[in-house]
Order: C-alpha cells, then structure tokens, then sequence
C-alpha cells in the first residue's frame, strides 16, 4: 500500500509553537496549487496504480483552501492511481475554518476525516499559543463536523504548555472526551529554536510536570474508552489514523508540495525544498539512499513508537543473526530497568514510560 501526503504551506496566522513550513501571506495559493498538480502528474510512475489507500491533506493549515481547490487534487490523485476507494481521507483543519457550508462541501468531494486543530480549550492557553480561534469555536466546530455527518474526527491538544495548570490540562481532557471526537492526538509541547517560543527563550516545563501531565493524559483517555496505539495518539476502537499508521510500519508514501517528504518502502528518501519561491520556480528534490545502519535505526525508532513494539523474526530477517543477538542484550538491559519488555513477536516500550522513548530507542541505535 501506499500513501499520498500534500502539503499546503499557508496559514492566515502564525502559531507561536509551530516548526513546519508555512506562509501567512495567501497571495500565491492559487499558484501553488497549480504546481502541487504538476508534481503530482510528474510524479505518478513512483507510485505503483492501485496501491494508494489513503490521502492526506497537511501544512499549514489546508482549510485555508476551498472545497473548489482540495477537490481537484482528490480527483487527480484517484485518476493517477487508479484508486477505486480510499480507505482515508485525511484533511487538517482550523476550527474558525468549519463553517457548516465549507464541511457539507468537503464532505461532498470525499474528504472522510478530519484533523482539527483544537490544541486547548482554555482562550489564555490560546491566545499565548496565537492561535485564532477561542475555546468555543472549537468545542462549535467539533460538534458542526459531527452534525454535519463527519464519523471519523480527530483532534490535537497541546500539554506540557509552561504555565498550564494540573487543573486545567484536566479541564481540557474532560471537554475533548466529552466531544463527538474518534481519535485524540496529545502531543508535548517542543521549544523549537525558530519558533516564536524559541526565539523568546520560553524554558520548557519541568520533568516532574511533564510526567504529571502524560499520567493525566493516559488516565483520562483510556477510562474513556481511547486506546493509546502510540506515542501521541489514541483511538476508539476501529479509529487508528491509517495514514500515520503506515510511516510508523514503513510502508512507502509520496510527499507533493514544498518541504514535503517521500520515501519508496525501501532505501530511497526525498523532500522538497522549503521556501515556496523555490518550490514554485521549479527547484528539483534532494534525495538520499539509506545506509544499512540508517534503516536499522529507523526501524527501531517507528516501531518502538508503538503499542505493538518490534518484530524479532522481522528484524532478524532484515538485518541478520548478529544484529538481532547485538539488540537482545541490549534490549535485556531496558528489560530490567522496566523501560522494556517482552511481547509475543518481540519488544516493546510500556506506554506508561512512552515519555522517554527517545532516550531508550537512541541507546538500542547502531
């Protein structure tokens, strides 16, 4: 299988935590749009016909565009792959965005999904964060989208935010479960260097606030009836995101439009440029060929991101006896520290110690 990824690079307003890609200027859209559909048509022969299963709108803020602008690139996209059904069509989404018109006319060109970015339901949160909606117009939105037919909504919050309360994170656990919502991605919140909050200094929240907050998190979620499948999703049963899911196993996937990334299911990686003049005028892609010790890291990396962990056959088939004897040792080490533990298939992270899974998946790195 594989799948599609189109990054729309606008918002009408910079967020303070946001590192992706992205312009607050919309003078281009139409322009780029246009070349997001050259790449796509220049493209097809990397892709195997009826292999695409899911689509996925990203950015930015892709709501920005109208239903007449996602429409063509759905249509193009089924046409090119001769994709006779979409297992998933994914499309992120500002709250402020949802009118009940603008969802009926998403609905109606096969958007089945939506990625709403809610990120917290108190306005003081918000407005430190710039975003343009307020905490009603997300709880609105949320319940517009429902009303409107959409089954599959999901939703992203912000935790770990300097100045949040235990109360308040609380608060916004009780809102989002109590919404008609199927999915919930919580993520922590990273001081990046170019953001906003890097280039104010903002200092992170401590470590002991951080672990109160991922307790909280999965608490809450899972006495809900959410299942924690990785490290900042959870889902109803039935509900897992399928096109996020396939980066996590590997599969293959496209990536059109500035700074997006593509990878061929085997060794070959490449993005795009990250400036729209460049993407626009024509830049080509950079690409690179992974190293055996590049796939083996990032195989540990997406699996142990996951509630199911690591195959050892597979990893033994993909990488050799040695390697596989190396990463039972060390696996063994995590084992009794409590970081790791056995599966049937193989290994795998407790979700309750996910919060320092980078540190345990850099130390089983090659």
């Amino acid at each position: 299988m594989s799948g599609i990824y189109i990054h729309i690079p606008f918002c009408r307003q910079l967020c303070h935590y946001c590192d992706f890609h992205h312009s607050a200027s919309l003078a281009r859209k139409g322009e780029m749009i246009e070349a997001i559909r050259r790449e796509l048509a220049r493209r097809r022969d990397e892709v195997a016909p009826q292999s695409v299963e899911t689509l996925y709108f990203g950015g930015g803020t892709p709501s920005v565009c109208t239903p007449g602008e996602i429409a063509p690139l759905v249509a193009q996209v089924q046409e090119q792959w001769a994709v006779d059904r979409f297992e998933e069509v994914t499309l992120e989404a500002n709250p402020d965005d949802l009118t009940p018109g603008y969802l009926s006319a998403l609905r109606d060109i096969g958007i089945d999904r939506l990625s709403i970015g809610v990120q917290s339901f108190h306005d003081r949160h918000l407005e430190r964060m710039n975003r343009r909606h307020t905490a009603r117009a997300a709880v609105e939105a949320v319940e517009a989208a429902h009303a409107a037919g959409f089954e599959n909504l999901t939703i992203d919050l912000i935790y770990g935010l300097p100045g949040m309360t235990l109360r308040e994170w609380q608060e916004n656990l009780a809102q989002a479960v109590a919404l008609p919502v199927q999915h919930i991605s919580a993520y922590h919140l990273t001081v990046e260097p170019r953001t906003v909050f890097g280039k104010q200094g903002l200092a992170p929240v401590e470590e002991t606030v951080s672990e109160q907050h991922f307790s909280l998190l999965r608490e809450r979620l899972q006495s809900a009836g959410f299942e924690h499948y990785e490290v900042s999703n959870f889902a109803r049963s039935g509900y897992r995101a399928r096109h996020n899911s396939a980066y996590w196993l590997g599969a293959p996937y496209l990536g059109v439009g500035p700074s997006a990334h593509s990878y061929d299911g085997s060794r070959r990686r490449s993005w795009n440029v990250a400036s729209n003049p460049l993407y626009l005028s024509g830049t080509p892609p950079e690409e690179e060929l992974l190293t055996d010790t590049d796939l083996q890291n990032e195989y540990l990396m997406t699996r142990l991101r996951t509630a199911a962990g690591l195959s050892t056959a597979e990893f033994s088939a993909r990488f050799g006896e040695t390697e596989t004897r190396r990463l039972e040792t060390q696996c063994a080490v995590f084992e009794a520290a409590g970081d790791l533990f056995r599966t049937p298939a193989g290994w795998a992270i407790p979700p309750a110690r996910w919060l320092i899974s980078d540190y345990v998946i850099s130390r089983l790195f090659r």
